[in-house]
């Protein structure tokens, strides 16, 4: 059974940052399309940051030039650097990943950002 497992996640203040990481098991993580989301409280989960089997990102509007997804296929991890915080950035961040195989979609149990002073 395919297991996301996020990790980083935590208070810090405004302005600062913070690395969140995903490791992916029993998937072919070379292939499979990983994504970051989040969700804030009484809101909708939406999407921060995507990477392609191929390296492809895409970000939201809200985190472009602050936030940075990468892979590493080696170590079947994904990463989300996050620098310039805001309060509007605190939220519980999810893992996803799409199988390259069956198209599947799998989540992490998620991770808490919490930004503020």
């Amino acid at each position: 059974q395919v297991q996301l497992v996020e990790s980083g996640g935590g208070l810090v203040q405004p302005g600062g940052s913070l690395r969140l990481s995903c490791a992916a098991y029993r998937i072919r993580f070379s292939i499979a399309a990983m994504g970051w989301y989040r969700q804030a409280p009484g809101q909708q989960r939406e999407l921060v940051a995507g990477i392609s089997s191929g390296g492809t990102t895409n970000y939201a509007d809200s985190v472009k030039g602050r936030f940075t997804i990468s892979r590493d296929n080696a170590k079947n991890t994904v990463h989300l650097q996050m620098n310039s915080l805001k309060p509007e950035d605190t939220a519980v961040y999810y893992c996803k990943a799409v199988s390259g195989v069956s198209a599947s979609e799998y989540w992490g149990q998620g991770t808490r950002v919490t930004v503020s002073s």
